[in-house]
């Protein structure tokens, strides 16, 4: 049971980030490999702060804004230098290491007896559950953000910009403006998931968000698989199918774990669990559409 809680809570801190991959990938229709510099770097600035002892609602701000220049310098080099999303994310996310590494001063820095988000409030005796509760609380208020904002004419804006630029683009709307707030927005989605993770597991590593890109990819891809399966169009709905995505993907990795699977062999079984997913109601599909 506590391996499943686990998985839970760090499903709802990578919660987070699933939603700031869904805004790029299907909002934008964009890949944005800035994900895994922008993690790390919400994990650093605040592992740095906490261990000089800033207080918590202070933290927060700092860490988010740092993902979120992150998110301007990639859509910046997209859309004033013309180079590609694709590449624009690699350069960033390649600078990034080395800013991670010079704030953090070494390559791992443990969260060991400072105040954290998860012990600044007391909501349940039990440890496990308190964070299982802020994390729920949390990525609620992130949700209904979230909806609320796509929900907007900004929102509709960004919406319509990754459908159609080009029509966009003749109502009068700066697509490019458009796209560097959006990146923004995903990468200060990200940077906050780096700020609970470290402060769940107690230590940021400068290797920590190394391909943590392929999780809010998949997360965003069962949440797909689930809005095809259960006839999904509501937006508000679909982020929230984003979470229990990410929810889902650490699930299978603590079964995984559970059934002494050689670990060796985790990324397989998780690559082949989200293709199965997502292949799934499309095989449905093809199947409904061959004449018998």
């Amino acid at each position: 049971m506590q391996f499943y809680l686990d998985a839970l809570q760090f499903g709802l801190c990578l919660g987070s980030m699933a939603m700031g991959i869904f805004i790029t990938m299907k909002i934008f229709n964009m890949p944005d490999i800035t994900t895994d510099g922008s993690y790390t770097l919400g994990a650093t600035v605040t592992a740095v702060l906490i261990t000089s002892h800033w207080p918590i609602y202070a933290v927060l701000p700092v860490s988010i804004s740092a993902g979120a220049a992150a998110g301007i310098c990639t859509g910046l080099i997209h859309t004033k230098l013309k180079i590609d999303a694709l590449l624009s994310g690699i350069l960033v996310m390649t600078g990034l290491y080395s800013i991670n590494l010079l704030i953090l001063g070494r390559s791992n820095v443990p969260l060991i007896n400072v105040s954290t988000i998860f012990t600044s409030v007391t909501l349940f005796t039990d440890e496990t559950y308190n964070q299982v509760a802020i994390g729920l609380i949390l990525i609620s208020l992130l949700a209904l953000l979230l909806t609320w904002l796509l929900r907007t004419d900004f929102g509709i804006a960004m919406r319509a910009t990754g459908n159609s630029p080009t029509m966009t683009r003749a109502i009068g709307v700066n697509t490019d403006r458009m796209k560097i707030t959006g990146l923004a927005i995903a990468n200060a989605f990200t940077a906050l998931s780096g700020f609970l993770a470290a402060q769940y597991q107690g230590f940021t590593d400068i290797n920590m968000g190394i391909g943590i890109v392929i999780t809010g990819l998949g997360s965003v891809l069962i949440a797909d698989a689930l809005r095809i399966w259960f006839n999904i169009t509501g937006i508000g709905k679909q982020i929230i199918l984003v979470v229990v995505g990410s929810i889902i993907f650490q699930f299978v990795l603590a079964t995984s774990l559970q059934l002494h699977v050689n670990p060796n062999m985790l990324k397989l079984i998780t690559a082949l669990f989200v293709l199965l997913i997502v292949a799934l109601p499309r095989v449905g599909k093809l199947t409904s559409l061959r004449v018998p």
